[in-house]
């Protein structure tokens, strides 16, 4: 009966481990593997070079300028992404008594909000290119049909705005699911802390601060670190918005960016390897950080 079981076990589980090392541990391996050495992504032979590239990254201004953008996207697109969020879903949830029924038509709002999310990053990215064009686009028309004509601008060709227009896409392609997410979360405090709130007198923004943010903490610590993971990538919407080699001045390179034209453009796949690597170590360690951080929390907490 025992053998019957953990062959049963074994049938089931090695399989599975097997797909799992070919197709999601090898590819790893191997691009470690390849960021010690000086492939071309042509040639037959990889020459090992030791940490000869991981040297040249940091004499690399442009993957220099990369590394800044993207610090600067992990810390601006998760907290604006994630404030607007949480506003916004609190305030669906303002209406009623007891403070917390949802408002009349929430429902409708939150499809409104969710509908960037059915677009894809590349469908988004061609759209606002098309709203920030300095000539026809849609935002330099508002601002001139509001008599405002001396704030229009080349959006994405200034260096100095370039960087912030790619962040405001990727805050209005995402926000939406987090309105739904943290909404989701809201729906389940349960209604009675809400109304021990309202007779304690406590108003809105006493009641979010000790009520709702301390017991959906451990959605937003969630969404910190998908936010985080695509601010470090941004690699479709700059790609697909500037142009050149990292937009204006490299005012838009990102790590993504950099990986994709070493590797494809120039045939340096080694160096875009070891790019690579240092990507998946920035993503891995922004998330220990942040669910240690979260579970740091927690415990001062209880």
């Amino acid at each position: 009966m025992r053998h019957g079981r953990w062959r049963f076990l074994a049938g089931a589980l090695i399989p599975a481990l097997v797909l799992h090392v070919v197709f999601v541990l090898s590819p790893y391996a191997q691009a470690f593997y390849l960021s010690l050495t000086d492939w071309t992504g042509v040639a037959g032979e990889a020459h090992f070079v030791g940490a000869d590239n991981y040297r040249r990254l940091a004499g690399d201004s442009l993957f220099v300028d990369a590394v800044r953008n993207n610090a600067l996207l992990l810390v601006v697109v998760p907290l604006v992404t994630i404030a607007i969020g949480l506003f916004l879903a609190s305030m669906l949830h303002l209406g009623g008594r007891g403070g917390r029924r949802a408002v009349a038509g929430s429902g409708a709002y939150q499809i409104i909000y969710f509908f960037p999310q059915l677009l894809s990053l590349v469908v988004v990215a061609v759209l606002w290119s098309f709203v920030y064009n300095p000539n026809t686009g849609l935002l330099n028309g508002a601002l001139r049909a509001l008599g405002l004509g001396g704030m229009a601008a080349s959006w994405l060709a200034s260096p100095s705005l370039a960087l912030p227009a790619v962040m405001a896409v990727l805050v209005w392609s995402s926000v939406g699911f987090y309105v739904v997410l943290f909404s989701a979360a809201i729906d389940g405090i349960p209604v009675e802390l809400f109304e021990a709130a309202v007779l304690d007198g406590a108003g809105g923004w006493a009641t979010f601060r000790n009520v709702t943010l301390p017991l959906v903490r451990d959605t937003v610590q969630v969404a910190f670190v998908y936010l985080g993971i695509a601010a470090l990538d941004a690699f479709a919407v700059v790609q697909v918005m500037t142009v050149g080699p990292g937009g204006p001045d490299g005012a838009t390179e990102v790590i993504g960016l950099s990986l994709y034209r070493n590797a494809f453009q120039y045939g340096k796949f080694g160096y875009a390897s070891a790019m690579g690597v240092a990507l998946f170590f920035a993503t891995l360690t922004l998330a220990v950080f942040a669910l240690r951080g979260g579970r740091r929390s927690t415990v001062e907490a209880s």
